[in-house]
């Protein structure tokens, strides 16, 4: 009977995927937030005079605070440390903070014509709420990996990984879908504050979350203690950072996310400047991708979970990438079909990569160095593929992009003011894509040999190290 009552919550499969969901949704809130400005840069520019140097500083400074202030490994430190529940709870917090100070500087005429540290005052305050947005939802990206393995462990690990991505993904489809609808029929800022009351509603979410992983604790034998050989310590950083296998992983995920994340947050004003798509509309095909992954990821998670292959399935969705953002660089290629078939070929890629690369890492890091091992990837991923790339893009597009310009005459609040268009080719941008996806393609090689090297069992069944 006492057997019975301390048996693991985790064994019941109610619990394990309503833990899951409850995560799962608090994803869904951030990637809706961290999207939702993609369609608005037509906007930014005509309404509020930035340009794309502007948008790109803005853009990158998502990872300022994680990259510049090591708050992703230090994140990573004190989910190991302090358990899920505060790190989760901590960053919910944070990214409510952040969408609130972002969705006031874009939506205030308190800082119009003010200047900061040569910046203006609008951009850089909508930045720094954007940086602490940034903050927590890479800390809760990590702690949901962490959960959904505790939860999913020697059970469904890559199927749950896959559809915990998926719910993810829909956040940004949903951004990308209507950010560009919601800033036409009210303001700019409407559709970063309907960001921010979702995760409100995310907030109130873990919080219920946590009662179940008291509850977990409860059930697990020794209380959820751990054994004092699987504590986390510092010497274990370490051991993280000589390990090949991780280095390979880690740079493969910077530079696939780099072909994906950054573009994402240009690709509706690709589709206004070569595929002639309105602009209230252009997050529309965008939106493609990631609604493609809602069942892509999960089955192709289910297939590592029953099948293996997890090294083949990163390459193969990194060569996928990299030969859809030749067809986007080709500029001939301009028809908004076109654009929806290579969109729909990058939703492919994006499913592959991330079903079998984040349950590929228990395989090759020990459970009590987790949080910290996917900090630190996290960490790589934001200092590429979430901070230089993007920048550099907006860079590129205002010093070699810009094709023509044309003054025309908007009611913007009410008022009839003259706006400036602004015309971008967008050959230059796509090829810095192109090159991020073959280097992608040759740290897949370069993992797929270190594992045959040091047999990780990424080939095997996800359950199987």
């Amino acid at each position: 009977m006492v057997d019975a009552l301390r048996q693991s919550l985790r064994h019941s499969e109610t619990a394990r995927w309503t833990a899951m969901g409850i995560v799962s949704f608090g994803m869904f809130c951030g990637y809706y937030m961290a999207d939702v400005a993609s369609p608005l840069k037509p906007f930014l520019e005509q309404q509020l005079d930035w340009t794309s140097s502007e948008y790109g500083f803005f853009t990158s400074a998502y990872a300022w605070f994680n990259v510049f202030l090591g708050m992703l490994v230090i994140g990573g430190i004190l989910l190991d440390r302090f358990g899920a529940r505060f790190a989760g709870t901590l960053a919910s917090v944070l990214m409510l903070g952040g969408a609130l100070l972002k969705g006031w500087a874009i939506g205030t005429h308190a800082l119009d014509q003010a200047m900061w540290f040569g910046v203006k005052a609008q951009v850089l305050a909508a930045s720094l709420g954007f940086a602490i947005f940034g903050m927590g939802l890479e800390l809760l990206g990590i702690t949901a990996s962490k959960i959904v393995v505790r939860w999913f462990k020697d059970y469904e690990v890559a199927l749950a990984m896959g559809l915990q991505v998926a719910v993810a993904r829909l956040g940004t489809g949903l951004a990308l879908g209507t950010g560009g609808v919601i800033a036409k029929s009210f303001s700019v800022a409407t559709p970063i504050l309907v960001g921010a009351a979702l995760l409100a509603i995310g907030l109130a979410a873990f919080v219920v979350y946590c009662a179940m992983d008291r509850r977990l604790d409860a059930s697990e034998p020794g209380g959820g203690e751990k054994d004092p050989e699987e504590q986390f310590r510092l010497s274990d950083i370490g051991a993280i950072l000589t390990n090949r296998g991780f280095w390979y992983l880690a740079i493969l995920c910077a530079l696939f996310y780099s072909a994906v994340f950054p573009f994402l947050k240009y690709a509706p004003d690709l589709m206004v400047q070569k595929f002639g798509v309105r602009e209230d509309l252009s997050g529309i095909i965008p939106s493609l991708l990631p609604f493609g992954t809602i069942l892509l990821t999960p089955f192709f998670g289910s297939l590592y979970d029953r099948k293996g292959h997890g090294a083949t399935i990163m390459l193969l969705g990194s060569g996928l990438i990299t030969l859809t953002h030749v067809i986007f660089a080709m500029p001939l290629l301009s028809h908004w079909i076109v654009a929806m078939g290579a969109m729909l070929t990058l939703g492919v890629g994006f499913s592959l990569v991330p079903s079998a690369m984040w349950p590929s890492v228990p395989k090759i890091i020990p459970d009590r160095q987790l949080g910290t091992a996917y900090a630190l990837i996290f960490f790589i991923q934001n200092l590429v593929a979430m901070m230089g790339i993007p920048y550099l893009v907006g860079w590129i597009l205002d010093r070699f992009g810009v094709i023509g310009r044309e003054v025309i005459t908007e009611v913007v609040d009410g008022v009839a003011r003259e706006v400036t268009k602004v015309q971008y080719d967008y050959t230059w941008p796509m090829i810095v894509f192109v090159a991020c996806g073959v280097l992608a393609v040759g740290a897949a090689m370069l993992l797929k040999g270190e594992d045959r090297r040091k047999n990780y069992g990424l080939e095997r069944p996800c359950h199987q190290r």
